[in-house]
């Protein structure tokens, strides 16, 4: 992909009275994209703590109540790439301000369904809302902030979903006990509401496209995409860590899926997803190596409370607050990690990232078993530190170079990456805890069994930060080898 230039499609950028300073119009902007991801983030954790409440208020299973998390999960996962495309289409302004619109009403709909089923309609409505608001607001940073503070913007929007991840568990257990079930969905209304009000007074309006060259949506490729990114969640999410022939059945319809779509997006007259836009030097190496970083961070959260709780003998509560510091660190080294990726650049900021992820993830591997908490605690601050540098550099090199009209759709693949990783990850990685652990119900495992699932499930994940980093590096050889060719081509051609 070409870098793209700056033109009068980026009015925010073009006033900028400088490289590094910002307008109040841009700074009020780029807190209306923050306040777009907050909401989204929190919807994706707060509703897990209310399952029991709302299986008492509606009198169902608690299978049949999974599927408020689940309709969330799959409407975020299967449409976030389509809705990042729509917005380079239709104008993303406009499509933003229909997402946030339509997650806030969505969120009141919830609290004030009288049934399971349209509680969970309205959930997937929600979930369609945060696709948009979370595929916009990073196409939108390239084009707000200078680009020497492209990373900085990247972090803070990183900070802000890490705010709203960490603070969905406990918030929505004091308003359980407090207010009732209704409440995680009304929590939230008043930011969706305030990004509303900023997004709508402070983003650009939407440049006129050329009519003298219109390009269609993919109709096809879109429902193709959703289906197999559909089937592929529900196979790894269904069964909860088990594994029968729906899980299988789904697992290949996911596989005979992709291969269809690339057939048809190579045939494609305005593909959704153009196969060669993977080629790319940054894209490619970007989505592989999110995929991998989101599998080991969804480590921490499914070892982590066994590990705390039945290996070390922590109370719930106390278990909390350690694993509540994975989040909180990640807020608090977004916006450093920006600044790093801009002083120093994106890429070798990125390998900083991966390389403080495999040192804390091998150090949790030879964890011994008297350590305690602060032995536990300590490596796990390094992960989620380097997690945080890795997500906010990578999503910045990714963007840097991505041509205005495809800013949506780019941003979209990369949201997609991540949560394709921590689906995966709650799987695979609890999988891999269960048999290193060697114990039939791991919920009643003793304390040598839990060590031991820990260590090994904590190798595993090392090796596929090693993984990462590996893809990471040839990136950046790979990189630096077309640029030397190109100041070779342009030496030659002056010599001639």
């Amino acid at each position: 992909m070409k870098p793209h230039s700056r033109s009068a499609q980026d009015p925010i950028r073009a006033a900028a009275p400088g490289p590094q300073a910002l307008t109040p119009t841009a700074r009020w902007a780029l807190a209306g994209l923050s306040l777009s991801v907050l909401p989204a983030s929190l919807g994706t954790s707060i509703a897990h703590v209310g399952l029991p409440a709302m299986a008492t208020a509606f009198d169902a299973s608690f299978q049949a109540v999974q599927w408020i998390v689940l309709a969330y999960l799959l409407a975020l996962t299967t449409l976030i790439v389509s809705a990042g495309r729509l917005g380079d289409l239709v104008g993303r302004r406009r499509l933003l301000l229909g997402g946030i619109l339509l997650f806030t009403a969505a969120s009141l709909l919830c609290a004030a369904a009288p049934t399971l089923g349209l509680l969970i309609a309205a959930r997937a409505a929600q979930g369609l809302g945060a696709a948009v608001m979370t595929a916009l607001a990073m196409a939108f940073v390239a084009g707000t902030v200078p680009k020497e503070r492209v990373g900085r913007a990247m972090g803070l929007l990183g900070s802000t979903s890490a705010i709203g991840t960490a603070l969905g568990p406990s918030l929505g257990g004091f308003l359980i006990s407090g207010v009732g079930w209704q409440a995680l969905f009304l929590v939230g209304v008043p930011p969706g509401l305030l990004a509303l009000h900023l997004v709508r007074r402070h983003l650009p309006c939407d440049p006129p496209r050329s009519a003298a060259a219109p390009v269609g949506f993919d109709h096809p490729g879109t429902l193709l995409l959703a289906l197999t990114l559909g089937a592929y969640a529900l196979a790894v999410t269904l069964g909860q860590g088990g594994f029968d022939a729906v899980n299988a059945a789904l697992l290949v319809a996911a596989a005979c899926g992709a291969a269809l779509f690339v057939r048809v997006e190579a045939r494609a007259a305005s593909p959704l997803i153009r196969p060669s836009a993977f080629r790319d030097p940054v894209l490619g190496p970007g989505v592989v190596a999110g995929v991998l970083v989101s599998t080991v961070m969804m480590t921490t959260l499914v070892v982590g409370p066994f590990h705390l709780t039945l290996g070390l003998g922590l109370p719930g509560a106390l278990a909390g607050l350690v694993l509540a510091s994975g989040p909180v660190v990640a807020a608090l080294t977004g916006v450093p990690a920006g600044r790093l990726a801009d002083r120093f650049g994106a890429h070798r900021t990125t390998v900083s990232g991966l390389a403080a992820m495999a040192v804390g993830t091998a150090s949790l591997a030879v964890l011994p078993a008297g350590a305690g908490v602060f032995g536990y605690l300590v490596p796990l601050v390094v992960v989620t530190a380097g997690y945080a540098v890795f997500q906010t550099a990578n999503n910045t090199a990714v963007m840097a170079g991505v041509p205005a009209d495809r800013r949506g759709v780019v941003s979209g693949v990369l949201n997609l990456s991540r949560n394709l990783g921590l689906i995966t990850g709650a799987s695979v990685m609890s999988a891999v805890f269960a048999f290193a652990s060697g114990a039939a119900d791991i919920t009643t495992a003793g304390p040598a069994s839990v060590a031991a699932g820990t260590r090994i499930t904590y190798a595993v994940a090392a090796g596929l930060t090693v993984l990462a980093s590996a893809v990471a590096a040839g990136s950046g050889g790979l990189v630096r080898r077309r640029a030397a060719r190109r100041a070779a081509r342009l030496a030659s051609a002056r010599r001639t």
